[in-house]
């Protein structure tokens, strides 16, 4: 009777025990862990105990399904020594005290936190190692020593040897006890597989802050190296069972399975997290080296766009125009701007994009070895879900603007987004990046250049905009100096007429003619917007006129001297602009230049100037439309009609006095319908209102 009620009182105080709360063993495991002084060869001394361990199994399991049937010889591989003798005496202690521990789980409760009050200076990992290969020496020693295990007969050596470990042999009515004693100890088994997994992710160097999973496992890693180390405590004690000799059996509760069920299931979800975190941000890291790094256009763009786990992805790409599926290749060797936006509030862009994919398709051009057939245009549009509404967005900007360029269809792919975000710095405001053949960004954001220059900016990279305002930085460096409201105006990026001349009607005239310009721009319903703005030079202060243009006749001379001294200032355009502007001063009427912000748009003789801004509201303002700007609309009727207005006359220079007559070299006539050779007879100094017709 009381032998019954106490194997009653043992399974309750197990079932209690496995109860236990992971709170509250988590406090009682880290009081007895210290930082980790002490170091061992957890790799091989993992290798060598799991060897022990998983050829016990099979042995066992085989005496399991064959219970005292014959066996073949089971040897195992001979294994170099793997531990100094500091941990070897410490597996032979940690080892009999697992062996010497009374049946009970407070017995086994007790010696787990005396086990990992000794090993308080060893890692997590190295803890549960450690107790591992303990209970290898004491199973490798049953199972190997045991005939009915090892299906040998005894010879006097080994059964002596047997006697003093106190193995004999086991019972054929414990093949149940057997049996569940093997499935806790492969479950274990995985435990412990699960252990150095997660020592493998948690010494790969990632920022706990970056894997959040990671994080998680370090409050669970104390809990679970407790449980491996009470399971094996648990089953040491449990291996003296399967002997004759035994009058009451102490078997493992049924639920014991379920506990270690439970540890692995949440365990291995937080491991697979970790893993599938670390896997993003590898793989997030080799993509932006692709993209930072860029070798080929291709790759960089498929490290952008191609997610890893749905290849066919890269059959997204369609061609706008067509409509028709593209591979990525399709862009190899190309220079692409690639277009990054949402599908709201992009009309200025698309617009723009439009322009100049038509502007690439004329003429055929070469800048610097870019050939504008080289040139590609890749949208990618980009929102926080796609869903049908958005679909339809695409499709219906697509059909109205009917772009000529290639976009990427249903773009949800996080790792790519993240990229562009990063290194794109897109902020849901469009950006229209230049990436090289080589994967090369050559411009973070040609937007600026387009809309300011134009197909003129081709190849739209970072120094073509910096050298198309130098261009011009000679003029406006001039004429701000002059009055500071013009510089206000040029940063307003509006269209600018900025005009002067020696007849005082014409002036008179212009200036009502750009007036009544202003409020037709207003009243009209054009299908763009335009702001115009005008500025005449001398208006406030007569002076300014001739000190005005005395700079730019020194200025013109003082690259000749330059080129002449042979300091390598050779005739570029600024030169070929200074002397347009100076040959237009000599239109009797006047002169008219216009601009938009910094980029000059064209420099213009009095009278069909101003017969060009007066016929816009009868004339020609229905050229404008979404993809013909102001300004160029405004070129074309100004260079049809200029021819009826333009004197016949080519133009003289003027070299300012007091230079020697050397520095004049011979030049082409600075009117751009003439362009012959001028022929030098003297420097003359005269003042050109004297000219005649």
């Amino acid at each position: 009777m009381s032998n019954s009620l106490s194997s009653t009182n043992v399974q309750q105080g197990v079932q209690n025990l496995l109860d236990m709360r992971d709170e509250d063993i988590l406090d009682d495991v880290y009081r007895t862990h210290f930082h980790c002084l002490e170091k061992c060869d957890v790799t091989s001394l993992h290798t060598v105990a799991s060897t022990v361990i998983k050829c016990s199994i099979e042995i066992t399991d085989k005496v399991i399904s064959k219970m005292g049937g014959q066996h073949g010889e089971q040897r195992l591989r001979e294994e170099t020594s793997i531990a100094s003798q500091q941990l070897t005496a410490k597996l032979k202690r940690i080892a009999y005290l697992m062996l010497c521990t009374p049946r009970g789980e407070q017995h086994a409760r007790r010696t787990t936190m005396l086990i990992l009050e000794q090993l308080r200076h060893y890692s997590w990992d190295a803890k549960a190692l450690i107790v591992q290969a303990a209970f290898a020496v004491e199973y490798g020693k049953f199972v190997y020593l045991c005939p009915a295990v090892t299906a040998t007969e005894w010879n006097v050596v080994e059964r002596s040897l047997a006697d003093l470990n106190g193995v004999v042999v086991v019972q054929q009515n414990t093949q149940q006890h057997l049996s569940y004693f093997s499935s806790v100890v492969k479950k274990v088994m995985q435990v412990i597989e699960c252990i150095t997994e997660w020592k493998r992710l948690i010494s790969s160097r990632h920022d706990i802050k970056d894997v959040p999973a990671l994080a998680e496992t370090l409050h669970q890693i104390p809990v679970v190296v407790y449980w491996a180390i009470f399971t094996f405590v648990t089953c040491t004690g449990q291996i003296d069972e399967f002997t004759e000799y035994k009058v009451q059996r102490h078997e493992l509760p049924k639920t014991f399975e379920n506990k270690l069920d439970s540890i692995l299931r949440n365990f291995k979800d937080n491991l697979e997290l970790c893993s599938r975190e670390i896997g993003r941000i590898d793989d997030y890291t080799r993509r932006r080296s692709i993209v930072l790094t860029g070798k080929d256009i291709v790759k960089v763009l498929k490290a952008l766009i191609i997610s890893s786990e749905n290849r066919e992805s890269r059959q997204n790409i369609y061609n706008g125009f067509t409509g028709e599926q593209v591979k990525i290749e399709e862009f190899k060797k190309k220079h692409v701007l690639l277009f990054i936006s949402g599908l709201e509030n992009i009309d200025e862009e698309t617009q723009l994009l439009k322009s100049i994919s038509e502007k690439l398709k004329e003429k055929p051009r070469e800048v610097e070895g870019y050939r504008k057939e080289d040139f590609k245009i890749l949208w990618i549009p980009i929102v926080d879900e796609w869903n049908e509404k958005h679909r339809k967005e695409l499709e219906t900007n697509l059909q109205r603007t009917k772009i000529g360029w290639y976009v990427v269809k249903d773009f949800s792919f996080e790792t790519g987004i993240k990229l562009i975000k990063e290194v794109f710095n897109y902020r849901e405001k469009p950006i229209i990046p230049l990436i090289s053949p080589e994967g090369k960004v050559e411009n973070s954001d040609t937007r600026q250049i387009m809309s300011m220059w134009g197909i003129d900016g081709f190849p739209f990279r970072t120094s073509d905009h910096t050298r198309l305002t130098q261009q011009w930085n000679w003029f406006w460096s001039e004429i701000t100096k002059r009055n500071t409201r013009i510089g206000n105006l040029i940063e307003e990026d509006c269209y600018l007429f900025i005009y002067g001349g020696s007849d005082p009607i014409w002036i008179q005239e212009f200036t009502t003619a750009i007036e009544t310009l202003k409020r037709q721009v207003e009243t009209i319903n054009l299908p763009v917007d335009i702001t115009i703005e005008s500025y005449q030079l001398g208006k406030e202060e007569p002076k300014n006129v001739p000190h005005f243009w005395i700079a730019i006749d020194s200025l013109l001379t003082s690259r000749k001297l330059q080129m002449k001294g042979g300091e390598g200032v050779k005739a570029d355009f600024a030169t070929s602009e200074i002397r347009r502007l100076l040959s237009l001063k000599q239109d009797p009427k006047g002169w008219v230049i216009l601009s938009k912000g910094y980029n000059v748009k064209l420099l213009g003789h009095g009278e069909a100037m101003l017969e060009t801004v007066r016929d816009f509201a009868l004339k020609w303002h229905g050229k404008l439309h979404e993809d013909v700007s102001f300004d160029v609309a405004f070129k074309e009727y100004y260079e049809s009609i200029k021819d009826k207005h333009s004197s016949k006359r080519c133009e003289e220079s003027v070299i300012t006095y007091g230079y020697p007559t050397d520095i004049v070299d011979r030049k082409s006539c600075p009117n751009n319908d003439c362009r012959r050779a001028m022929e030098v007879t003297s420097v003359n100094y005269r003042c050109c209102h004297g000219h005649e017709q």
